[in-house]
């Protein structure tokens, strides 16, 4: 690897950009001439700029005068100009100046840079690859009282260079190292600063001596940009006899594995308590595994962006060496690892945190024999952070994570678990703290869930009904359920020390306050960003977030973010109305004055108009009206074609049981026959062909007829020849249309009592009104009227003969 110098000072100057761009408050506050040709400084410039950046031009000299108009100036961004002299009063004008940039020029003195004797008020100043010989600091270096980042440059750096600085409380000293470099030892003796950076380019190797020296003299040492001389650097940490760095930093090196690996060790051995590596490139991995001492004072490992260039090696192996560090802490984040195996012997680890990663559901599992062994060495582990993986099973978890009994926090965020709600889940009995946020969960997850769970994260999931689990979670104290798919506040059963409830932009619509009553212990409540139906249902919950504001809730909870959050979304008269300004009349919520207003009257006057009908049997003449009418309706509007009337002699057939003889002739036949009917019916008794089979003779009737009448009664149903009738009859239908058929209930018929092979007789009377024959001797004249409508139709003038054989 060889770093660009564009990689090498963004790595230097990040931590300021993003504070200067944390001071641009607004566009018209940032100015970004950068890449202008310009050959000076412009004289327009806008009075209140706060940020300027003036880098990569062609600028050679900056004057008094040059930034007069600029009082406001924090930021200045010169890097990448051919500055060859700043005046000393450039920056008379600018009090205010926190950030200079003057990188990448032409300056060649850093005893004589006297314009510093005005900025008194700098916190981060870079001077790298600029034309300086020595690195020795001027006077004018010590009134920057207020510097917290210094970056540097020299050919030679002796003692005595940074005496100038002495006073300044640095939090952070770049060197870089550039093609020639001359350090004397003790050099840095003078430097007060939090972290020592020590920057290589693309082919030079820190300095044995300087190397020294920053781990005997600064707490923080991060070493950039190494391409090699990794073994010399381990034989020089080993030999150091008193090591005052506590954090080592690796930043954006390309290494061996065996190099890594071997310096690792070596770490491990001495008194640096966290080592932490960032943009990481490994090759030449292992294909088998490689030894870790398992002595060590080292606190943490962590490792960011690490990636590998080799194609061929044991993943497994790399695992190991890592997963079997003896550490406190062990982080690899932002990592693309597919798995993490399990430590060979009981592990002293207490967090691990592998976010950002790829892992998958097998996660410190393996399989051996055919069988999945469940890793038992994480027993120490307190704290687990997973967040950003590819985790989908709620319930494998639990069992990959069941014997690690110390484990209390566990961070599952950003995956894509989910739970079947069947599988029961075996979570180590000590969590107390579950973070679940974004991932495919549903309202399962209350069945899955570690007894003693006290703080539980489930925002951004697809709960809409909060399960009682089945055992109650006794010391849940926190419940964060926004952004989930919630219709109503839940029901507190399960959880009785339940102190927040987090249930934003959620499904809400008319929260139940009475739910609350089931909370005891809750004392904080969020029910921001839903959608309120602004109806008399909302009163309730608008009336508890106006005593919230009073402090006056007879339940002592505070609703979060009211009034402001809480508006109407319905209706649409007052959407995006605040709920605190909604009046809602006690009218409509009030049960007993609604009943006394409106529901009373209303009540008298339906019971009025029930028992009238009822007394008049309004609905059953109003029923044979109907029917009267739509038979005439379809008399007129359904003519039948000549040629479909061919053959057809009768009105209707009708088919009754022998049981019911007495009413066919008594009353049927009287009043839809001769003068009083003009209908011409045919009955088996009488055009039957003696002679003929029964079933033929149906059939012939059937034909011959418009319509067919069925005389419906209990002793109807018991007949079987009447259901070959109504078989033939149905069959008919079919080309003749569905007014063809008529059916008479003479007396109730419940469906019950219908034997299931009259399939065809249940599914009429399902769809097809019939004429139910009233026993009120007053009902007589309309209900003949409304048969007559039924039948009534023009025939051929045909005779009516009996029918031959």
């Amino acid at each position: 690897m060889r770093p660009t110098t564009e990689a090498l000072w963004a790595a230097l100057t990040l931590a300021g950009l993003l504070q200067l761009a944390s001071l641009a408050s607004s566009l018209d506050s940032s100015v970004d001439l950068s890449s202008r040709n310009l050959s000076s400084v412009p004289r327009d410039l806008p009075h209140g700029v706060e940020f300027l950046d003036l880098s990569h031009n062609h600028i050679q000299q900056l004057h008094q005068g040059d930034f007069q108009n600029t009082t406001l100036l924090r930021g200045l961004n010169m890097s990448g100009n051919i500055l060859e002299g700043i005046d000393p009063g450039t920056f008379l004008d600018t009090p205010f100046l926190e950030d200079l940039d003057l990188s990448h020029n032409r300056l060649r003195n850093l005893s004589g840079q006297q314009y510093l004797l005005h900025t008194g008020n700098l916190l981060l100043l870079n001077l790298t690859r600029n034309s300086f010989v020595t690195m020795t600091l001027g006077g004018s270096f010590s009134s920057l009282v207020r510097l917290e980042r210094l970056a540097l440059e020299a050919e030679n750096i002796s003692v005595g260079d940074f005496k100038n600085i002495t006073e300044v409380k640095l939090q952070t000293l770049t060197i870089c190292l550039g093609e020639e470099l001359d350090y004397e030892a003790g050099s840095l003796e003078d430097v007060h600063a939090q972290r020592l950076q020590i920057a290589s380019t693309s082919s030079k190797i820190v300095d044995l001596l300087l190397y020294t020296d920053a781990l005997s003299l600064f707490d923080e040492v991060e070493l950039m940009n190494l391409t090699g001389s990794y073994r010399e650097l381990s034989k020089q940490l080993s030999q150091i006899a008193e090591i005052r760095t506590s954090h080592l930093y690796l930043t954006n090196i390309l290494i061996k594995w065996a190099d890594l690996t071997h310096y690792v060790n070596v770490i491990l051995q001495t008194s640096i308590t966290h080592l932490e590596s960032s943009d990481v490139v490994m090759y030449n991995l292992p294909y088998k595994d490689t030894y870790v001492t398992q002595k060590s004072k080292m606190k943490s490992f962590s490792s960011r962006r690490a990636v590998v260039k080799s194609f061929f090696f044991s993943q497994e192996a790399v695992y190991n060496f890592f997963i079997n560090m003896p550490v406190e802490s062990l982080s690899i984040r932002h990592t693309a690892i597919i798995h993490m195996t399990c430590p060979k012997s009981q592990s002293p680890i207490l967090q691990l945190d592998f976010s950002h990663c790829a892992l998958s559901d097998t996660i410190f599992s393996m399989v051996e024999e055919q069988q999945i062994l469940e890793c038992e060495t994480l027993i120490n582990l307190r704290k687990l952070i997973l967040v950003n993986n590819n985790l989908k099973s709620f319930q494998l978890l639990s069992q990959r994570m069941q014997h690690m009994k110390s484990l209390q926090h566990l961070g599952l965020s950003l995956n894509s678990l989910y739970y079947n709600g069947i599988d029961e889940c075996l979570w180590p009995p000590n969590i107390t703290n579950m973070t679940l946020s974004s991932n495919r969960l549903a309202d399962s997850v209350f069945k899955c869930l570690p007894e003693g769970v006290e703080t539980l994260d489930l925002q951004n999931n697809q709960v809409s009904v909060v399960l009682s689990p089945i055992l109650k979670l006794e010391n849940l104290t926190s419940l964060n359920l926004i952004a989930n798919r919630l219709r109503d506040l839940p029901v507190c059963d399960g959880f009785p020390k339940l102190n927040l409830l987090l249930l934003g932009s959620n499904s809400l619509h008319a929260p139940s306050v009475n739910r609350l009553e089931t909370c005891p212990k809750l004392r904080t409540l969020d029910v921001s960003y839903n959608p309120s139906t602004c109806t008399r249902a909302l009163r309730s919950f608008i009336r508890l977030g106006i005593n919230s504001e009073r402090k006056t809730s007879h339940t002592g909870i505070e609703l979060l973010s009211w009034p402001v959050e809480y508006y109407c979304t319905y209706p649409e008269d007052v959407r995006d109305t605040i709920l605190k300004d909604i009046w809602i009349p006690e009218v409509t919520c009030n049960v007993g004055i609604l009943a006394a207003t409106i529901l009373y009257p209303a009540v008298v006057a339906l019971l009025a108009i029930a028992m009238l009908c009822h007394h008049l049997d309004i609905p059953w003449y109003g029923k044979m009206i109907w029917q009267w009418t739509r038979a005439k309706h379809r008399a007129r509007t359904r003519q039948a074609q000549p040629e479909d009337l061919i053959g057809v002699e009768f009105h209707a057939f009708v088919s009754y049981s022998q049981h019911d003889t007495d009413w066919v002739h008594d009353s049927l036949l009287p009043n839809l026959e001769g003068p009083a009917g003009g209908l011409r019916l045919c009955l088996h008794e009488k055009h039957f062909v003696p002679g003929k089979s029964v079933v033929e003779n149906i059939i012939n009737c059937v034909e011959k007829s418009r319509r067919s009448v069925f005389v419906l009664s209990a002793h109807f149903v018991k007949s079987d020849w009447c259901h070959y009738e109504l078989y033939f009859a149905s069959h008919q239908r079919l080309s003749r249309g569905s007014d063809s058929i008529v059916l008479v209930l003479l007396k109730p018929l419940p469906q019950y009592t219908i034997p299931s092979k009259y399939y065809q007789l249940k599914s009429m009377m399902g769809r097809h009104t019939y004429l139910e024959w009233p026993q009120d001797q007053a009902k007589h004249r309309l209900f003949w009227a409304n048969l007559r409508a039924a039948l009534q139709a023009d025939l051929p003038n045909a005779p009516v003969v009996e029918i031959e054989g």
